[in-house]
């Protein structure tokens, strides 16, 4: 099956890396050929590493839907691709229209609740009515949807009217990490000795490689220990990433206990106006924003034809470095689709703080894998900071709880064939 999947950009973003992770583990009964539109190469040497036959439309920013619509047609009449799939709104509406000329049949995503209420608190005036109404009447278009939560299903079946038969929920995956808890499993892991901590969830063709490498020191997750002091947060700098709630609760926090620190990665649009906040609540010696981190090496490659993923023996990932170097994990997003970070963080088995969004009960449990708060509202989110800081061995015990719920359920190895069996699915369909 010959395969286009259609996406604004190469942003480092959520989305984005997660279908890196995603399509990087796709097998070769799909010649797959990526498609972004507009010119954000974030992740584009990361997509080549892995060998994934990228076209750049070259759209000029911030639109262009006709030009875009033009060049993506005579592509794919040029290609002749079975299916197309897109992600994220502009190509979303560019790939439909291109599916409605060239007769080739699309599989759209839910990947973001961009219609929660709370979402269009401030979201008035005719563009927003535009947006929806181009949105609702192409969503008909696509012969199927892949939701990342049940819950996005739900919503979009309530605002565009999809019908829920044609939309199949796959949950966004992460590769499992080694986790280690002293220096001695450290040593024993480097001289090639496994331990009772080496991670059940490595995927058996890693166990099989004849050339694994030996870990490095800074490829193994180190799982760190005592009372929580060191609070951490990451995603795109955008006020629905409800930075500011952790931000403000931190200020209550930090009166209690002045040792503490809350480190925000990520940029974005909504930085100027954290950084207003952390200097009027005078917190810059404790909150910090030191923009991105590097996306390491989870991902897949292809190498003479045969897939091959790194454990992290042989690839550092980034995020799960960063999560072990801190105590506990803020999530305090507004509205989401099924978050990628979160996964990463339950993945990592730190202790987690939650909003009480759907896609995020989708993951965690309440009081048995993460504390869950309600959704925007600070003074519940300090609360719940300084019950954990006062409770370290009822957080551990939830990180563990989360890690092995994460194992057990959006491992990227089962999550890719289940995505992929979606696609072989559909495309046997249409083919009868």
């Amino acid at each position: 099956m010959k395969l286009f999947f259609i996406q604004d950009g190469l942003y480092a973003g959520g989305a984005e890396k997660s279908h890196l992770e995603l399509i990087s583990r796709f097998s070769d009964e799909i010649d797959l050929i990526f498609v972004y539109l507009y010119p954000k190469h974030d992740l584009r040497e990361q997509y080549e590493r892995s060998d994934i036959k990228l076209v750049f439309l070259d759209i000029p920013e911030t639109y262009h839907f006709p030009l875009a619509i033009y060049r993506l047609v005579g592509l794919i009449k040029m290609e002749k691709p079975d299916l197309l799939v897109s992600s994220l709104w502009r190509a979303d509406i560019i790939t439909r229209m291109a599916s409605i000329f060239t007769g080739i049949p699309l599989v759209g995503t839910l990947v973001n609740d961009s219609y929660a209420p709370i979402a269009w608190t401030n979201k008035k005036g005719l563009k927003y009515k535009i947006v929806y109404w181009l949105d609702k009447w192409t969503a008909q278009v696509p012969v199927h949807w892949i939701a990342n939560a049940k819950s996005l299903a739900d919503s979009h079946v309530k605002t565009l009217k999809i019908d829920r038969n044609k939309i199949s929920v796959v949950y966004r995956g992460r590769a499992a990490p080694y986790i280690v808890h002293d220096s001695g499993d450290v040593s024993r892991l480097l001289s090639g000795e496994r331990t009772r901590y080496e991670d059940e969830a490595i995927s058996k063709d890693n166990e099989k490689s004849s050339d694994e490498e030996t870990a490095s020191p800074d490829s193994i997750g180190i799982a760190m220990t005592g009372q929580i002091r060191n609070f951490i947060s990451y995603g795109r700098l955008l006020e629905r990433k409800g930075f500011q709630d952790a931000i403000n609760a931190f200020s209550e926090v930090i009166k209690k206990y002045p040792a503490c620190t809350l480190t925000i990665y990520g940029e974005g649009p909504y930085r100027s106006e954290l950084e207003s906040l952390i200097t009027s609540l005078d917190l810059t010696d404790h909150v910090k924003l030191p923009g991105k981190f590097g996306f390491g090496g989870s991902y897949s490659y292809r190498k003479e034809n045969e897939i091959v993923t790194p454990s992290l023996r042989s690839a550092r990932n980034d995020a799960t470095t960063i999560l072990l170097e801190n105590d506990c994990f803020i999530f305090p997003s507004w509205y989401e689709g099924f978050s990628g970070a979160l996964v990463e963080a339950m993945m990592a088995g730190i202790p987690i703080i939650a909003s009480d969004i759907p896609m995020n009960l989708e993951a965690v449990s309440a009081r048995e894998s993460a504390l869950v708060y309600p959704v925007g509202q600070v003074e519940a989110l300090t609360e719940k900071m300084i019950w954990a800081i006062s409770h370290e061995e009822e957080m551990k015990s939830m990180g563990e709880k989360a890690r092995q719920k994460a194992k057990n359920n959006f491992d990227i190895e089962v999550i890719s064939k289940d995505y992929e069996k979606v696609l072989h699915s559909v495309f046997a369909r249409i083919a009868v």
